[in-house]
């Protein structure tokens, strides 16, 4: 028997884009068939030539609760991740209150998590010093991973770790498995803004800083034998390091995020702090160049970093704004905007946002349409175009630096495991695979 068939004469694969009928029994993908195959299901849906996508998988999302609901929550959150195409996110563990640096925070969260969340959720735990202990049981509970800053993290509860501490963490990583997802800034080469601009803030936090530091993070990845993921590149200057290292055998993939693809630092409006996060948005010919890194697979990834806040922080003022941008919602056709444009097609998209992700994190079971895998998918139009209002979107708060761009592409329906999600929770937690 098959639940569901969706049919589309652009769907997309592993292999690239083909005419298929994917039919669902249960919560996964039993069988692909030709486009126009009889096969008797109990929902036939044909998208004709809409294309069908599968879910993406976001692993780089700060939801905020508990302790800062107020800045977001996993209601709203996964709203605005479903309305995006967007089937599993992982939680990252700084900015909720306690922040899940150990098992009993990460039972807070769940806690706080439980039945509000309308696609699948895993999470991060956070290595942060003297917390070393901690890192085998959280994981044995079922963390994908672990997040640590090597600067500072812009809240005192989730401390950096010095060079040192975060030799010891990899090796506790290399031990109990998973992996280190690091925000490498070198804070020897980060300053104070000397105003409220953004070229000020820019100047204070030079792609030379990312570069050390991911250097820094080869190095130990090398030494100690783990794992490790570099978080957020926006510097161009790290992708020889990264490379050369992928050249040499040194376990590391590396991300970046649709902002640092798709905006550019020529284009900030003074005093648009919704522009503002860590590390910054560059220079557009260093966007060029990270295109290169994404096209040649030195990123593997790209994400969000979902790091939303309350309009109230964002003050007109690069030095003293809280740094994170809100585009959940809107990763999907940004990056389609920018890639279509580059040459790109949709089956890359698929790759950079669900496959990779899911890779990374250890989700075998997302990440593509392929027999066995959960039935994710995603009913795309990539020739609609609209105008982003930040007021309709689903984050809680109508801040985001795509208010009032044109963005191409439109998500129109998205199933979870074979479900259309359609405002009443049904996601399920994640563990990380052992």
């Amino acid at each position: 028997m098959i639940d569901l068939v969706i049919r589309s004469r652009r769907t997309v694969t592993p292999e690239g884009e083909r005419a298929a009928a994917v039919a669902v029994r249960g919560e996964k993908i039993a069988a692909l068939y030709d486009y126009a195959a009889p096969l008797g299901a109990a929902e036939d849906v044909d998208l004709r030539d809409l294309a069908l996508l599968p879910g993406l998988v976001d692993t780089h999302v700060h939801v905020n609760e508990p302790g800062r609901t107020h800045w977001e929550g996993f209601d709203s959150a996964t709203r605005a991740a479903a309305a995006g195409g967007v089937t599993t996110i992982i939680d990252m563990p700084l900015n909720s209150v306690p922040p899940t640096v150990d098992v009993p925070a990460l039972e807070a969260k769940l806690a706080a998590a439980r039945g509000r969340c309308h696609v699948d959720v895993g999470f991060w735990g956070g290595a942060v010093p003297g917390n070393v202990k901690d890192l085998g049981p959280l994981r044995e509970r079922g963390v994908h991973g672990f997040k640590c800053f090597m600067s500072p993290s812009g809240v005192d509860e989730f401390p950096p770790l010095s060079l040192p501490e975060l030799r010891e963490a990899l090796s506790e990583v290399a031990a109990v498995g998973g992996v280190m997802v690091v925000h490498a800034e070198d804070p020897a080469l980060l300053s104070e803004p000397g105003g409220p601009t953004y070229r000020e803030f820019l100047d204070s936090r030079p792609g030379e800083s990312e570069r050390s530091a991911v250097a820094a993070v080869v190095r130990l990845a090398g030494e100690t034998g783990a794992r490790v993921h570099v978080l957020h590149v926006s510097s161009a200057a790290c992708l020889d390091v990264l490379e050369r290292a992928r050249q040499d055998g040194v376990a590391v993939t590396a991300e970046t995020c649709p902002h640092y693809l798709t905006l550019a630092a020529e284009q900030v409006p003074e005093g648009a702090t919704a522009y503002k996060c860590c590390p910054p948005i560059r220079s557009g010919a260093n966007r060029d160049l990270l295109w290169d890194g994404l096209g040649r697979g030195v990123l593997t990834c790209v994400v969000s970093d979902h790091s939303p806040s309350p309009a109230d922080l964002k003050v007109p003022d690069f030095a003293a704004a809280w740094g994170g941008i809100a585009s959940l919602q809107l990763g999907l056709p940004a990056v389609w905007t920018e890639a279509s444009t580059r040459g790109y097609a949709l089956a890359d998209v698929a790759r950079w946002m669900s496959a990779g992700p899911a890779s990374m994190a250890g989700i075998s079971g997302k990440g593509a349409i392929a027999v066995g895998k959960d039935a994710d998918l995603v009913a795309f139009d990539p020739a609609a175009g609209s105008v982003v209002d930040a007021t309709r979107l689903h984050h809680r708060h109508p801040v985001t630096p795509y208010d009032g761009r044109r963005l191409k592409g439109a998500v129109l329906t998205t199933w979870l495991r074979g479900r259309p999600v359609d405002g009443v929770p049904h996601g399920r937690f994640l563990w990380g695979e052992r």
